[in-house]
C-alpha cells in the first residue's frame, strides 16, 4: 500500500551521500567515546561530536539520530526493502484482523487501518518520526540536569595543558554544556529508536500513542525471523502481530486516551532531578560521582554504568516522576489487559496454534534483558510480566461481570479509566461508573463496608 509516512523514505544507511555516520564501536556510536578510549582524551571526544553533530541545531540533531538508529538497527549491514508480495499477504492479515476484532470488541477505529511491513532502518527512522516531541522532552530534561552537573565542576582541578584546541578550562566546559543538548538528542533517540528497531516485531512495540494518521508498522524480518526460532508458521507470527496492534491501535487512537497518557508521558519526560547537590549526593552513594563530576572519570565507574545504565536513570528520577510513573502504569496495565483478553478471544477462534504462538510471544516479553528494560524505563514505563497480569485480571474481571458490552463504558471518557485501586478491584469500578455485576469476584462478593467514591479525587489525572 503506498502512503506518504516516513517508512516510504530511504532507510538511514542506504545513501551513501547521507553525511558522516557515527562509529557504533563506540558507547552511544560517538567515535572516541567507548570503554577501550575512556573519556581521557577530550579533544578526540569532542572533534566526534562536533562531527556526529555538524548541523548543530534541531535539523542536525535528528540526522544524527536518524543515522545512528539505522547503523544499530541494521546492525551495521545493508538492508534490501520488503518484497512486495510479503507487503500484500501483510496487507491481507491487517484487514482480517480488523474485522475480527471490531466483531469481539463492538468497537472499531474512525477510519480503515493500513498496515505497512518495514525494515528495522525503516522501522526506527518511523518511530523517530511518531515520538518526536516525547523524545526531545527526555533529552532536554536529562540534559539540564547533565549540565547542572557540568556547571558544578571546579575547573582550577582540570589542568590547561590537558584542555584540546587551546581552550581554558572553563571555555571547555561551556563548549561542552553547549554541545550537551544536541549530544544527548542525538544519542538518546538515535540509541533508543535503533535498539527498539532491532527486536520490534510490531507497530506498538511499545504502548506509546504514536501518529494516528499513519500506517501501522511491522518489522517483518523480526517477525519471520521469531517465527523461525520457534519453528512456528511465519503466518501464525504475522497474524498475531496484526491482531494486537490493531487492538492497540483501537484503544490509543481514542482522544481522551490518546490526551491522557501524552500528558502523563510529558510530565514525566519533562521531570528528572536537575538540583547538582541532589544528583552529585545519589551518584557518590552509587560510586558513580566521578563519572560527571572529574575531567579524567574513574574507567570503572564508566564501565560500570555503561553495563547498566539504569543506574545513571534511577538517580535523575525524581518524587514527582515515581508518581507519575504509577499513574503511567495503571493506564498502561488496563491497555495491555484489554489487548490480551481481546486476543485470546479472537486469535483462538483464527489460529489452531494459538495458544502455542502466545505462549512464545509472552515469553519474549518477559526475557528482556536490562537495556530493554532501560528503553522502556526511559519513557516512564515498567512493562514486567505483573503490569500485563493485573491489567488482564482487571478486564477478565468486568467481561466476566458486565460481559463486552463493559468495554464501551472502559474506553467512554476520561472518568471512566480505572484508578490504581480499582485496577486490582474490578468490582470498585463497576460500582463507581455504575455498571450492573452479574457475578462478583473472589473478595469482592460484599462492597457494602468498602467507601466507593462517586467522582475521582481531584489529584488524579
Amino acid at each position: 500500500m503506498d502512503h506518504d509516512g516516513p517508512g516510504d523514505e530511504p532507510a538511514p544507511g542506504d545513501d551513501d551521500d547521507a553525511g558522516p555516520r557515527p562509529d557504533p564501536s563506540g558507547a552511544f556510536g560517538l567515535p572516541g567515546f567507548g570503554p577501550t578510549g575512556g573519556f581521557g582524551d577530550l579533544g578526540v571526544f569532542l572533534q566526534g561530536l562536533t562531527q556526529m553533530l555538524s548541523g548543530s541545531g534541531s535539523g542536525g540533531s535528528w540526522d544524527a539520530a536518524a543515522q545512528l538508529a539505522g547503523s544499530i538497527a541494521s546492525r551495521g549491514a545493508p538492508e534490501p526493502n520488503v518484497d512486495p508480495a510479503d507487503r500484500m499477504a501483510v496487507e491481507q492479515l491487517a484487514r482480517v484482523a480488523e474485522l475480527h476484532v471490531a466483531e469481539a470488541t463492538g468497537r472499531s477505529t474512525d477510519a480503515p487501518v493500513r498496515l505497512s511491513p518495514l525494515n528495522r532502518s525503516q522501522w526506527a527512522k518511523s518511530f523517530l518520526h511518531d515520538e518526536q516531541d516525547l523524545l526531545e522532552r527526555i533529552a532536554g530534561s536529562l540534559g539540564r540536569a547533565l549540565q547542572s552537573q557540568l556547571g558544578s565542576i571546579d575547573t582550577e582541578d582540570l589542568d590547561p595543558q590537558s584542555t584540546p584546541f587551546g581552550m581554558t578550562p572553563d571555555a571547555l566546559i561551556r563548549q561542552v554544556m553547549s554541545m550537551m543538548g544536541p549530544m544527548l538528542l542525538g544519542m538518546m533517540a538515535g540509541s533508543t529508536a535503533g535498539h527498539l528497531a532491532a527486536r520490534a516485531l510490531s507497530h506498538y512495540e511499545l504502548p506509546l500513542p504514536r501518529q494516528a494518521d499513519q500506517p501501522l508498522s511491522m518489522v517483518l524480518s523480526n517477525v519471520d525471523e521469531f517465527a523461525e526460532e520457534w519453528s512456528i508458521p511465519v503466518d501464525s507470527i504475522r497474524l498475531w502481530v496484526c491482531l494486537s496492534d490493531v487492538t492497540h491501535h483501537q484503544v490509543l487512537t481514542i482522544p481522551h486516551v490518546r490526551d491522557h497518557l501524552t500528558t502523563l508521558l510529558r510530565t514525566y519526560a519533562d521531570g528528572f532531578v536537575h538540583d547538582p547537590e541532589v544528583l552529585d549526593e545519589r551518584l557518590r552513594a552509587l560510586g558513580l560521582d566521578d563519572v560527571l563530576t572529574s575531567g579524567e572519570p574513574d574507567l570503572a565507574a564508566v564501565q560500570q554504568l555503561a553495563g547498566d545504565p539504569d543506574l545513571l536513570l534511577g538517580a535523575m528520577q525524581s518524587p514527582e516522576q515515581r508518581v507519575v510513573m504509577a499513574r503511567i502504569q495503571t493506564v498502561v496495565a488496563a491497555v495491555e489487559g484489554y489487548v490480551d483478553v481481546v486476543l485470546d478471544t479472537v486469535g483462538s477462534r483464527l489460529l489452531p496454534d494459538y495458544q502455542r504462538v502466545t505462549e512464545a510471544l509472552r515469553r519474549r516479553r518477559v526475557e528482556f534483558g536490562p537495556e530493554a528494560r532501560f528503553v522502556e524505563r526511559i519513557f516512564g514505563l515498567e512493562l514486567s510480566q505483573s503490569t500485563f497480569d493485573r491489567g488482564a485480571a482487571f478486564v477478565e474481571g468486568l467481561v466476566e461481570r458486565a460481559g463486552t458490552p463493559v468495554f464501551d463504558v472502559l474506553w467512554q471518557d476520561p472518568t471512566t479509566l480505572p484508578t490504581e485501586a480499582e485496577l486490582d478491584a474490578p468490582g470498585l469500578w463497576l460500582a463507581r461508573v455504575g455498571v450492573e455485576s452479574d457475578s462478583p469476584g473472589p473478595g469482592e462478593d460484599d462492597l457494602d463496608g468498602i467507601d466507593v467514591p462517586d467522582t475521582l479525587p481531584d489529584d488524579w489525572s
